[in-house]
């Protein structure tokens, strides 16, 4: 392609509105242009770079038997109200009504279609197992769309369903998932963290996300980086750190104590001259409308996903002021367990064995000294508790560290969760009916691309792998006015379009600089200039990711070309 004749709208400032380098650096380059929050026009640039995203994803999906499909993206709400998830996605999913007044929905995920159609046609276990994928625009209507294409409204996703006879069999089609999505991953460059992670509202008994390790990421990552144990926030078990202060071991009673004005961990902590890990912070939250008083040390934090994991509720939300003074006659800041009565008590693990904590006493502006957990009141224990930084690894001891991530993919194992209530049924081998089992697996596409350019920029703009940059190649005459200069660029143009490699000639009537700039910004591999040293003989062959600059005589430079293209895509297959 010719660049004076195609559309890239570079920019030289960064936009107002775009705070992390992926945004910034999409919209610079030119590759998209918000429609509306949450809402972008991909252009030329992104298009094609999503495009060679897509073809790998195939290949790999290919190669492990999947057969590509294309499902309707509005779905009648008769199929996800059959799943539960009608309610379950609640505002996150884009809900209409037809001019009949029929209601329906954009699908944000296909698990209702594909089981309707296995329902309708799979009748035997001889034609079982089964890989359908597709690669589809997907909805959320996502409450606060930000940082460009990493929360949107309106993405492109690659999502997998099998379906299997047993256990065992989903096993196996899980496995063909977790190493088809390392290829995939792997042959766009990106460098990624599998991590085990929570199912959520897709159901399923295990899952495990793909991770790419950025400052614009949202999710929280604890790793051990001696045994290599990784894990979302949600679902990290880490070995809780040593109090700092030893509990008294005294066989002491509750005692009140006078606490005006002093509602949080950290102010009775300096009022009592005790560390937060002595302490018991009480939480008050409201699980498919059943009240629950939870309790986690001082310094903790409560794990929503773990709350939710076990008591399997829908909806989980804190209680608000007035059920909590109706229950505990107190306001939120003076809330204990000592005295309670006919609600349930939840307690982490990391409190099983403590004495003589402090806790709030039910009574606003007092606490109570000396609360000893299984002597003062009872509770159920559990992991309830988000892993901090620096908490032993459970595995090997060593201290794990947190940071911050952005998903790529995730896989689940769904067990029944759809084919059960969605009456999906086939023969066995003895003439019973048996209930398929099945597993879903996504990889959101937008999301490459970002993470590659989260991973790999520099202060002059973007430098993609070669596998997923939207050209391999830039070549530039410095001076259209000389016919040398076009010549020799034409030529090599030729030739790499008779290879069917990826080029653009940059033909634009512009100063050198203003395209040496563009090339650098828009993420383009390589570049071939054709300036002053071709009366030598030469041209200059550029890395761009490197910056290291070569003179290749002109009669060898498309050899040289070659042999760096094929190099530097062995790099990616070999990785594999």
């Amino acid at each position: 392609m010719r660049w004076s004749s195609l559309f890239i709208p570079t920019l030289r400032e960064v936009p107002a509105e775009a705070e992390v380098i992926s945004h910034q650096l999409l919209l610079r380059a030119g590759y998209v242009r918000q429609l509306s929050a949450g809402i972008y026009s991909y252009l030329l640039l992104a298009q094609r770079s999503l495009l060679k995203i897509q073809a790998i994803v195939r290949e790999e999906m290919n190669a492990i038997g999947g057969q590509e499909m294309l499902l309707p993206a509005l779905n009648p709400a008769e199929v996800w109200q059959e799943s539960g998830r009608w309610d379950v996605m609640g505002d996150n999913l884009f809900k209409l009504k037809d001019r009949w007044q029929r209601d329906l929905c954009l699908a944000m995920t296909h698990e209702e279609v594909v089981t309707t159609i296995a329902r309708g046609e799979l009748r035997s276990y001889k034609q079982l197992p089964q890989i359908w994928y597709q690669i589809q625009t997907k909805f959320r209507d996502e409450p606060r769309p930000k940082s460009g294409l990493l929360r949107v409204r309106q993405f492109i996703m690659k999502d997998s369903y099998t379906f299997d006879l047993d256990a065992p069999g989903l096993d196996v089609a899980y496995d063909k998932h977790y190493s088809a999505y390392c290829r995939i991953f792997e042959r766009c460059g990106l460098e990624y963290t599998v991590v085990e992670a929570d199912s959520g509202a897709m159901g399923g008994s295990q899952s495990h996300e793909f991770m790419v390790r950025s400052d614009a990421g949202e999710d929280l990552i604890v790793r051990c980086p001696s045994c290599g144990y990784a894990a979302n926030l949600e679902k990290a078990t880490a070995t809780p750190s040593t109090p700092t202060v030893a509990d008294p071991d005294a066989d002491l009673t509750p005692e009140p104590f006078h606490t005006p004005g002093f509602k949080t961990i950290a102010q009775v902590a300096e009022l009592t001259q005790l560390p937060e890990s002595s302490q018991m912070k009480s939480l008050v939250m409201v699980a498919d409308g059943q009240p629950l008083l939870i309790l986690v040390r001082g310094d903790h934090q409560l794990s929503e996903t773990k709350l939710a994991g076990l008591t399997k509720a829908v909806e989980i939300r804190p209680a608000q002021q007035g059920e909590i003074v109706e229950l505990f006659g107190a306001n939120p800041g003076s809330l204990g367990p000592v005295g309670i009565s006919g609600l349930r008590i939840l307690a982490d693990a990391a409190l099983q064995g403590r004495r003589n904590m402090v806790a709030g006493a039910n009574r606003d502006d007092y606490h109570l000294r000396h609360v000893t957990p299984g002597k003062d009141f009872q509770a159920e224990y559990a992991d309830l508790r988000q892993v901090a930084a620096g908490d032993p690894c459970t595995r090997c001891g060593t201290p794990v560290e947190l940071f911050k991530a952005v998903e790529l993919g995730h896989i689940f194992k769904l067990g029944y969760r759809y084919s059960e209530p969605m009456g999906l049924r086939v023969l066995g081998e003895d003439g019973k009916e048996i209930t398929p089992i099945m597993g879903s697996y996504g990889i959101g596409v937008e999301r490459i691309l970002t993470c590659g350019i989260e991973l790999f920029h520099d202060k002059d703009g973007i430098t993609l792998p070669l596998p997923i940059a939207p050209f391999s190649v830039v070549i530039t005459p410095v001076n259209n006015a000389d016919a040398a200069q076009r010549e020799a660029a034409d030529l090599l143009y030729s030739q790499c379009l008779q290879a069917g490699i990826d080029a653009i000639l940059d033909d634009r009537d512009e100063r050198p600089g203003v395209k040496f700039k563009d090339a650098d910004l828009v993420g383009i591999p390589y570049r071939i200039v054709a300036g002053k040293k071709l009366s030598e003989g030469k041209v200059e062959f550029l890395d761009r990711r490197t910056r290291k600059a070569e003179d290749i005589a002109v009669d060898s430079v498309f050899a040289h070309l070659q042999a760096r293209l094929s190099e530097e895509s062995a790099r990616y297959r070999n990785t594999a």
